[in-house]
């Protein structure tokens, strides 16, 4: 049975061919993924050694003032320091050549004190005084910095100004990977990150035959353990290691999604085609069962032919793989930034999941077909040309009970759900998944009556129309299986679609009617601040009507870390639009805060009440006495407390880090000039505001259009599958079509609408299963966000349509080339 196997693969290799593809792609992804992961992994811990190679072990101060030259020297002299580097470094954000703010992220505009040895320069000299710099190349060339310029920074807070004097390399990965390095003179960064004469940390290199660990215990025994540390270098290492993995665990997840997609959905392919090739071969199974053949043995024939299906797949897949590894570093950079580089890293866990996922689904989805064709008779085989039933009656009954339990679980869940919790969202993906899997199973029976509606389109093509419709309907199950594909992507995209365009609706709505202001002035990050000073420059630009300084910080209530805005009370009605359910911002004031109305839910208090809450860098909490609770409002946050109250235990004390502005004809140039063009400080209007609200669901579209992608990938490759197998199986009836006198235009018509009509089966079934699970979640979306309501995305859902139906004509191009170019003679005698 093994060589029978062997010999019907190499038979039908052609026909296996979009099989071999479609599971290629899952496998491709996987593996790819894998590899890609491991590599980089692999490149980031090399490249963090080869930064730390010269540090043995680095002394760090937990407050400022303890790192200083007395202390270098005395750890200089400790048995097995061969060297002493103290440095000094923070954060630093620069302007680009065009003004605007540069690669600004947290954690990554890096600064620190020039170090010959650890900063090689290319270009110019080291800086010599306060007011000058050297960068990167990476930061040189993103900025458009030459030597000369003067370019303008911020540490923390107030505009700075410097020129440039050096450029330099590094190789450390935080700066390679996206991050920017300004580089300063020993004095001026002692002065900005730690204290004059102070250390932010003292690097230490170990005598030959030292060791490291052993050198960090000595150490650690001299210092004062409540204010510094001593950590190897191979820790430090391994640390960065991690931080820069941080940058790519987001892009070994969507490939992975993609990968379970298109093995999915590939999988139906798989089923459709061994389907098609038992009922082509009844005959020879037949034989094959009269000569002595069990129906074990023929199961385990097309197993075996499956599972050397699945190994081919497997090898194409993970030399695909291979090069997605390759190219994604490439892809993935950008902007002047790069991943770590290095070999590719071929481990046993890529090779064992190509060979697990391409062999595992394809034997799995061969499973169905071969116990099918295991209860051929003999007989009955041999009797004449035998036809897939139309559906049987137990698989109408299931997939009727699947959609009644799908659809009772979805309307259930849209009448009782008030939030997003965990639970409600698995009982949806649930109800969703149930849904989708019903109408798989129900194809085969929609199939009859949906193709009889839309064939009402086709029929006004004329005979080939008709033709092409009889066809359609000839085989429910195969074109059930075949319209599978686009049934699963099509209610992927059209409900994925309808969840992002309705959510970036509500954030649209909650950003322009909770903001009262015209522009917003922000750090976007509670641990710097703007500059005191310039509230009152802004409220001096022509056409600023109000001014209105925000503190903001984090806070602890009802045992769950929020976001609290600390606000004037006599001028926060102006510049935000509070829709307060309960109480007033009057009533606002020391020792008195408002609550969103989520947080006041979730915490189980009301206007009156009292909660415990501890703002910021406090380590007490205190009764706040709840002043009154507001609708959700994007521009408030979570809580809205009296700005002193914020001030004072904010990660900035003292300080504000917005500015809602109020003005007529002022401009975002003429505010952005008031508070100096620091790099640190956004400067948005509402629109900008609103859109960058919008951006939320970014994400989202990716992932939509991206599983689009691969549907339309695997489901071109099923219909181009099942078209050829169709094609050959009627040789006779279209050598007959031709000798009465239909031409080959004719033939390719009959050929092209009838893929056109399974797509559009496909297609409609998924749009109905995709709206459907989307409303169903909507009901999530509304109980967690004020204004959520379902918003369809037409112009999606018509491009989704006419994008199926357009991938089913092109497919059908070859299979309908190939009926046109049928002799009518040679047809009917071969048939």
């Amino acid at each position: 049975m093994l060589t029978t196997a062997l010999r019907n693969v190499l038979a039908h290799k052609a026909r296996l061919l979009m099989t071999v593809l479609a599971v290629c792609l899952g496998v491709a992804f996987a593996s790819g993924t894998l590899v890609f992961a491991d590599s980089t992994a692999a490149a980031q811990r090399a490249a963090a050694s080869r930064n730390f190679a010269d540090v043995s072990v680095t002394v760090t101060g937990k407050e400022p003032g303890v790192l200083t030259d007395a202390l270098a020297r005395r750890l200089a002299d400790v048995p097995g320091v061969a060297a002493v580097r103290p440095t000094a470094d923070g954060s630093a954000t620069l302007n680009a050549a065009d003004g605007t703010p540069l690669r600004v992220k947290r954690g990554a505009n890096l600064a620190a004190a020039y170090e010959p040895g650890r900063h090689p320069l290319v270009e110019g000299r080291a800086p010599a005084g306060a007011e000058e710099i050297a960068v990167d190349r990476g930061t040189a060339d993103a900025g458009r910095f030459h030597l000369g310029d003067t370019v303008t920074l911020a540490t923390d807070g107030p505009v700075l100004t410097a020129r440039l004097v050096g450029i330099v390399s590094t190789a450390d990965t935080r700066v390679t990977a996206g991050a920017t390095l300004t580089l300063f003179d020993r004095a001026t960064a002692q002065r900005l990150f730690a204290a004059p004469g102070g250390y932010t940390g003292i690097d230490l290199v170990a005598a030959p035959g030292t060791d490291e660990y052993e050198l960090a215990e000595r150490i650690g025994g001299m210092l004062p353990a409540d204010r510094a540390e001593a950590t190897t270098g191979r820790a430090q290492a391994e640390q960065q290691a991690v931080y820069v993995g941080t940058l790519t665990r987001g892009y070994q997840k969507m490939p992975m999604v993609f990968a379970g997609v298109s093995l999915f959905v590939g999988s139906f392919l798989v089923v459709n085609t061994f389907t098609m090739l038992v009922s082509r071969r009844s005959r020879e199974i037949a034989l094959l069962r009269a000569v002595g053949a069990t129906r074990r043995q023929v199961v385990r024939s097309l197993l075996a032919e499956a599972a050397l299906v699945g190994l081919v797949a497997s090898a194409v897949g993970f030399a695909l793989g291979l090069g997605i590894a390759a190219v994604m570093p490439g892809l993935l950079s950008g902007d002047g930034s790069r991943l770590p580089e290095g070999p590719l890293v071929i481990g046993a866990r890529p090779v064992a999941a190509a060979l697990f996922v391409g062999v595992g689904v394809t034997v799995s989805a061969a499973w169905l077909p071969s116990r099918r064709a295991a209860r051929i008779a003999p007989v009955e085989a041999l009797r004449a040309a035998a036809r897939p039933a139309d559906g049987s009656k137990v698989r109408a009954v299931v997939g009727a009970v699947l959609l009644l339990l799908g659809f009772g679980l979805s309307v259930s869940l849209a009448g009782s759900a008030k939030d997003a919790s965990e639970e409600n969202l698995r009982s949806a993906m649930l109800g969703c998944g149930v849904l989708v899997v019903a109408l798989i199973v129900l194809a085969p029976s929609l199939a009859g009556p949906v193709i009889r509606l839309t064939g009402r389109l086709t029929g006004r093509f004329g005979t080939a129309g008709v033709l092409a419709r009889q066809n359609a309907l000839r085989d429910p199950r195969r074109t059930a299986a075949t319209a599978a594909t686009l049934l699963i992507s099509t209610a992927l995209v059209s409900g994925l679609a309808t969840i992002g365009n309705s959510t970036g609706q509500a954030l649209d709505r909650q950003t322009a009617d909770g903001l009262g202001a015209d522009y917003v002035i922000s750090t976007g990050d509670t641990m710097t601040g703007i500059d005191p000073a310039a509230v009152g420059r802004v409220a001096g630009v022509p056409g600023v009507r109000e001014a209105s300084a925000v503190a903001d910080s984090t806070a602890v209530v009802g045992g769950r870390v929020r976001e609290i805005s600390g606000v004037d009370a006599g001028a926060v009605g102006q510049v935000m639009k509070l829709d307060f359910v309960s109480g007033s911002a009057e009533d606002l004031g020391p020792g008195r805060i408002a609550l969103s109305g989520s947080v006041a839910r979730e915490s189980g208090v009301s206007t009156g009440g009292q909660v415990d809450v501890r703002v910021g860098r406090s380590k007490e909490f205190a009764k706040y006495t709840v002043a009154g609770v507001y609708r959700d409002n994007p521009t408030a946050r979570d809580a809205v407390g009296a700005r002193e109250d914020v001030q004072r235990d904010g990660y900035k004390p003292g300080s504000v880090q917005r500015i809602l502005v109020r003005a007529d004809g002022t401009s975002t140039d003429a505010l952005r000039a008031a508070v100096g063009n620091n790099p640190l400080l956004k400067v948005q209007d509402r629109s900008q505001l609103v859109h960058e609200a919008a951006g939320t669901t970014g994400d989202l579209l990716t992932l939509m259009y991206g599983l689009l992608g691969i549907g339309v990938v695997i489901a071109a490759l099923g219909i181009v599958n099942t078209l050829a197998m169709s094609v050959a199986e009627r040789t006779r009836e279209i050598g007959m079509l031709r000798a009465i006198g239909m031409d080959r235009a004719g033939v390719r018509r009959m050929i092209r609408l009838e893929a056109v009509t399974v797509a559009a089966f496909g297609t409609l079934l998924g749009l109905a299963g995709g709206l459907f699970g989307a409303w169903a979640v909507g009901a999530l979306a509304g109980g967690a966000m004020d204004g959520y309501a379902l918003a369809l995305p037409w112009g999606t859902l018509a491009l989704v349509c006419l994008g199926s139906l357009v991938i089913g004509a092109l497919a059908a191009a070859l299979p309908a080339r190939r009926a046109a170019a049928l002799s009518p003679l040679e047809a009917v005698a071969e048939g």
